[in-house]
C-alpha cells in the first residue's frame, strides 16, 4: 500500500480521461483528511486512499482481478518457493488485490485476510471481494495479534498493513516477526511491503534478522519506491538464480507477473539483507535493487 497512482492507460479516451480527471479534482477537494478510508472512482478504476496524497490499493474495472501496482506482483514472488501453497495468510485487506489475485489464480489455496479497520472491510463489494467461502475468509482482528493464535500453519504470510501514516508499529516489531516466524508452517515464508521513506527500515531488518537470521532478502519493488521483504524459514540461502529464473519462466506462462526480473532481484536481495550497512541507504534515488 501507500503508493504512488499509476499513470493513466493510454487506450482510453480522451473523454474518459477528461471524466477521470473531474472526478480526481473533485475526490482533492471533497476527501476528509481524518484518516477515514475513501474511494476514488473512476469510468477507469477504483482506488482506496486514506489521505489524498497516497493509493493505499487500485483496481481496473476492465480486470478486477489484475495486479496494477507493482509492489504487489513484487510480493508475489513466493512462487518462486511456494508455487501453490496450501495456506496464505495476508495482514492488511485494503481493496484486496492480493487477496483476489491469490483466490483466483491459486484454485488449491485457503486464503485469510486479516483487516483491523470495519470501515475497510465494509467496501469488499465495491471493490468485489469475492464472499467468504470454504477457500477465502476476511478477519476482522489485529494482525499483530492474531499471528499469535493457534489455527493452521500458513505456507506464507503477506504484510500490508499500512493506516494513513504508514506502518503500524506492531507490523514492525521483534515481536510480530518471531510471532510470524513461529505461526509460519516449517517451510513457510514471510513477505512484506515497507516504504522506501520509512525511516524505520533498519530497525524492521534488524528485526527479522535476529528471527530468521541469513534466510531473507530485501529489494527494490517493481516500478515503484516500495521495497519487498522475503523472509524464509529452512536454509540460509535462496536456490540458485538459475533454479529461480527457471522456475520463474514456468509460472509465467501461467502467471501474468513478471517473475524472471523479481527473481533477479530477489536474489541479489540477499547481499543487501547480509549488510546492515547498507540498510540505512536503501531509500537513496540511485538506488537500483
Amino acid at each position: 500500500m501507500n503508493e504512488r497512482k499509476p499513470d493513466a492507460d493510454p487506450g482510453v479516451a480522451a473523454g474518459s480521461r477528461r471524466t477521470s480527471f473531474e472526478s480526481y479534482m473533485r475526490f482533492l477537494a471533497e476527501a476528509p483528511r481524518d484518516g477515514t478510508p475513501v474511494v476514488l472512482e473512476t469510468e477507469t478504476a477504483l482506488s482506496l486512499h486514506f489521505d489524498v496524497l497516497a493509493t493505499q490499493s487500485f483496481m481496473s474495472r476492465r480486470d478486477p482481478d489484475r495486479l496494477v501496482l507493482g509492489y504487489t506482483r513484487t510480493m508475489m514472488g513466493f512462487l518462486l518457493l511456494h508455487p501453490s501453497p496450501a495456506r496464505i495468510s495476508v495482514i492488511g485487506l485494503g481493496g484486496g488485490s492480493l487477496v483476489k489475485y491469490c483466490y483466483r489464480h491459486l484454485p488449491a489455496t485457503r486464503v485469510v485476510a486479516v483487516e483491523i479497520d470495519p470501515a475497510v472491510i465494509a467496501l469488499r463489494e465495491r471493490f468485489r471481494i469475492p464472499p467468504d467461502d470454504v477457500r477465502l475468509q476476511v478477519v476482522c482482528a489485529d494482525g499483530a495479534e492474531y499471528v499469535r493464535g493457534r489455527e493452521a500453519r500458513p505456507e506464507v504470510i503477506l504484510v500490508d498493513g499500512f493506516l494513513a501514516d504508514g506502518m503500524p508499529l506492531q507490523l514492525g516489531s521483534a515481536g510480530f516477526y518471531a510471532a510470524c516466524h513461529a505461526r509460519l508452517a516449517d517451510d513457510g515464508m514471510l513477505v512484506a511491503n515497507f516504504l522506501a521513506s520509512d525511516r524505520g527500515m533498519p530497525h524492521y531488518l534488524g528485526a527479522v534478522r535476529a528471527v530468521f537470521g541469513a534466510s531473507m532478502s530485501v529489494a527494490r519493488a517493481e516500478d515503484s519506491c516500495n521495497y519487498t521483504l522475503f523472509a524464509w524459514k529452512g536454509p540460509p540461502r535462496l536456490p540458485s538464480l538459475q533454479t529461480l529464473l527457471a522456475r520463474a519462466r514456468a509460472l509465467e506462462a501461467v502467471h501474468a507477473l513478471k517473475l524472471t526480473p523479481t527473481a533477479r532481484r530477489m536474489k541479489r536481495g540477499e547481499a543487501v539483507a547480509a549488510d546492515p550497512d547498507a540498510w540505512h541507504a536503501l531509500a537513496r534515488p540511485r538506488d537500483t535493487l
